[in-house]
């Protein structure tokens, strides 16, 4: 079994967690069911969020924590990682018991968020526009289009795929210059998964998010 632990964040990545949190300078305009609840429901968790990452509780070591705990609680919300999760890993995900699916989300949120907290606190007031939304015929299901304008003028596609679980619209997958995250993830741990078990797996991404949250703390 290879040591070399594989590149689990694409660059474009930066792009889709900035316009996530970008969304309340979003562009208004006319939606129709229920792809506007979709949308509402992405603006209102990012609203929340940006709020306290621009409250003086995140700048202040002493209160840093705990409005960093509010913020992974607004992200653990808007984003099914149990989803993410099931549809990176593909087919094999049925191969996983009981036990290593709830340990691999774990894993899998846990990088995900450090990763994506890192970035959002570099945030530079990027512009983002709403180009309208695709829904699924059952209304089950939709992706939010947007589109994000970084400082220097360069428009990247970002788009959001959602479902409709509970009663509330959770994100399942980003959508960054046509290239999904889902399906970058997935070819990076299948290839894995070759010669690896899913304790192996779990346990490198684990090894991955540990190295994430450091380079967190010493920024």
């Amino acid at each position: 079994m290879t040591n070399v632990i594989p590149r689990f964040w694409n660059p474009r990545a930066g792009a889709a967690i900035i316009a996530l949190f970008a969304c309340l300078f979003m562009t208004d305009g006319a939606w129709a069911q229920p792809g506007q609840e979709a949308r509402e429901a992405l603006s209102a968790a990012v609203n929340r969020i940006m709020a306290d990452i621009k409250s003086p509780d995140f700048s202040n070591p002493a209160t840093r924590e705990a409005a960093r705990g509010r913020i992974e609680n607004e992200v653990y919300k808007i984003f099914d990682f149990g989803e993410f999760s099931s549809r990176t890993v593909g087919p094999r995900w049925k191969q996983f018991s009981a036990e290593e699916k709830k340990r691999f989300a774990d894993a899998f949120a846990k990088l995900l968020f450090n990763t994506y907290l890192n970035k959002v606190t570099g945030y530079n007031g990027e512009q983002v526009a709403y180009n309208g939304e695709t829904v699924s015929p059952d209304g089950k299901l939709a992706e939010v289009k947007t589109t994000i304008t970084l400082k220097d003028g360069k428009r990247t596609p970002v788009n959001y795929r959602m479902l409709l679980k509970d009663g509330s619209w959770r994100v399942y997958d980003v959508i960054i210059e046509n290239i999904s995250l889902v399906r970058n993830y997935r070819t990076q741990f299948q290839d894995i998964l070759k010669s690896a078990t899913p304790d192996q797996l779990i346990e490198r991404i684990n090894q991955k998010a540990k190295e994430v949250i450091a380079q967190g703390a010493g920024k």
